[in-house]
């Protein structure tokens, strides 16, 4: 594995672990799965250069309004919109209980709380807090979604979902597209990672999420372009990669 920090690495969060893909700067490195967000920091601090992650990065404290970067993701995103979550209040996301959370995101911003969004917030805390008291991991993470990052490779939104035969060889289609290597890294990543309680759709989530961390075609720009930070200083946007942007938005 690179000692140098060059590394570029996509982190999918799935069924209570975290799965990481991991570039070099010319080819793939490795793939892993940890079981909790601490030992992948661990992992990665001294080697990688960026870590892009599936979960929501900069929270709303309270009031109505929600996160710009779900809005316009939401709005490139077509038929697959609908698996972009509304994140919980930050308060929300230490709650254990499903009832509990569901009160203070209506106490605190006056809406519900979806049980799809409720079912990430384990690992939104993990990652909040993470970035909170270490500010070496605040300067290497960010936030990303793996619908976003096909829909820019693919320049269109895509057709299917992932969790259909369609939809897995629409999105290892679109990978090959923007790197030939991809059908055999995913090969390679899948057997790193075979003994995981991990499908192979949310490894090629991570992948989707290195390719896009790792130098290569097109520029890495975020939605929002010019992105706000939350009460913790955190930004909120979601990082993607392409030769233009996906919105009509000055970049």
């Amino acid at each position: 594995m690179s000692s140098d920090g060059s590394l570029s690495v996509g982190v999918d969060w799935a069924s209570g672990s975290w799965v990481a893909v991991a570039f070099g700067a010319a080819e793939f490195d490795h793939a892993d799965v940890f079981a909790e967000i601490g030992d992948l920091w661990a992992r990665y601090e001294e080697v990688a250069a960026r870590v892009l992650i599936d979960v929501p990065i900069g929270l709303i404290e309270e009031g109505t309004e929600g996160r710009a970067c779900d809005d316009l993701a939401r709005s490139v995103l077509g038929d697959r919109s609908g698996t972009v979550f509304t994140p919980p209040v930050r308060e929300a996301t230490r709650k254990r209980r499903y009832p509990a959370a569901q009160r203070v995101n209506e106490r605190k911003a006056d809406r519900g709380l979806s049980k799809q969004a409720f079912a990430l917030s384990d690992g939104i805390a993990a990652v909040d807090q993470l970035l909170q008291n270490v500010p070496e991991a605040a300067a290497v993470f960010a936030e990303s979604h793996p619908e976003v990052c096909f829909r820019a490779f693919a320049g269109e939104p895509l057709a299917y979902s992932k969790r259909t035969a369609g939809g897995d060889a629409e999105r290892l289609r679109t990978l090959a597209q923007f790197d030939r290597d991809a059908p055999p890294n995913l090969q390679a990543a899948a057997e790193a990672t075979a003994g995981h309680e991990v499908a192979i759709d949310d490894v090629m989530d991570a992948m989707a999420l290195a390719y896009t961390a790792r130098p290569g075609p097109g520029e890495l720009r975020s939605l929002p372009p010019d992105p706000p930070t939350d009460a913790a200083g955190l930004p909120m946007q979601m990082v993607y990669r392409a030769e233009s942007p996906l919105t009509e938005e000055t970049e």
